[in-house]
């Protein structure tokens, strides 16, 4: 490639513009083609390799606004390639991994949630599933009949169990009013513990934060086990030597104010407003974290 993607950007595309929304559709579909062009221009450009740069410059982007309008290109992108090569394990798992963090923190409408999440879940399972068909075909089976397939997981293909259990986890929680999809909260939490496990510090601590958020759904009047949660919680904060900002809001909202301990919930989100929010793969996260934890210090809630 005779000139950078950047130089190339600057030339084809126009000025941005601030509105209507017509318009910055337009903008979208002209990065689309431009990207298209540079995939298939390119033989040198890898498929694998540009999904992972796309993840990597959405986790890494501190303007969460710029993520908004940008995201659904990089979507499409993903895709097309995928429609491309439907088997190809990276580009599910990167497809899988980047509509489920687009709809976990950067959309509010429950409808179009529940859109996102499944195309993410869908994803993930023909991600899975062509290597763990039994896995997949025990996931509506009673808890005992699906945990005794887990075992058969290689060490080798942890990230494609997180995977397929983080975008479970999405998929479920954006349908939080459906009984049938919350009973089956237990196996992914299984399959989470599957992977602490075995890596302990895994994705630098948070699947250890989603093992917390899910023991901290009850407080033990009503059988929960928050300290369960709390452990959890703690390791999160530590596995990102407390780079994860995310894991102290949710450690407030989750489980200080489960069960009542203000001191705890205020002093975790002093501490996020007054870090810093770069962090590799974490900034995007830990910007929306001070949004939330600024309004969850002002909510009147003890």
């Amino acid at each position: 490639m005779s000139r950078s993607t950047k130089a190339i950007a600057e030339q084809v595309l126009p000025p941005r513009p601030q509105s209507p929304a017509a318009s910055r559709a337009l903008y979208r579909l002209l990065v689309i083609g431009l990207l298209l062009t540079l995939v298939t221009g390119c033989a040198s450009l890898s498929r694998e390799r540009l999904a992972a740069n796309l993840t990597s410059a959405m986790l890494n982007q501190n303007d969460p606004d710029i993520v908004r309008d940008g995201a659904p290109a990089y979507l499409l992108l993903l895709d097309s390639m995928i429609r491309d090569t439907p088997r190809d394990q990276t580009l599910l798992m990167a497809g899988a991994r980047l509509y489920g963090a687009f709809a976990s923190g950067l959309i509010r409408e429950p409808v179009r949630i529940k859109r996102l999440t499944q195309r993410s879940w869908e994803y993930a399972q023909r991600a899975f599933c062509p290597r763990y068909g039994a896995i997949c075909a025990q996931s509506d089976a009673r808890f005992d009949q699906f945990t005794a397939t887990i075992d058969r997981i290689a060490p080798d293909d942890l990230g494609l169990l997180y995977v397929y259990a983080t975008s479970w986890a999405g998929w479920i929680a954006a349908r939080s009013d459906d009984w049938s999809a919350l009973a089956d909260l237990p196996k992914v939490e299984y399959l989470l513990e599957r992977v602490v496990a075995r890596v302990p510090d895994y994705d630098h601590g948070r699947a250890q934060l989603y093992l917390a958020v899910m023991h901290s759904q009850l407080p033990p009047s009503m059988g929960g086990k928050p300290e369960i949660g709390k452990q959890h919680f703690e390791l999160a904060i530590a596995y990102s030597d407390g780079r994860d900002l995310m894991a102290k809001v949710e450690y407030a909202r989750r489980y200080a104010r489960l069960v009542f301990d203000q001191s705890l919930h205020d002093r975790l989100l002093t501490e996020v407003l007054a870090a810093p929010a770069e962090a590799p793969d974490l900034t995007l996260s830990n910007i929306l974290a001070k949004q939330q934890a600024e309004q969850l210090l002002k909510d009147e809630y003890f």
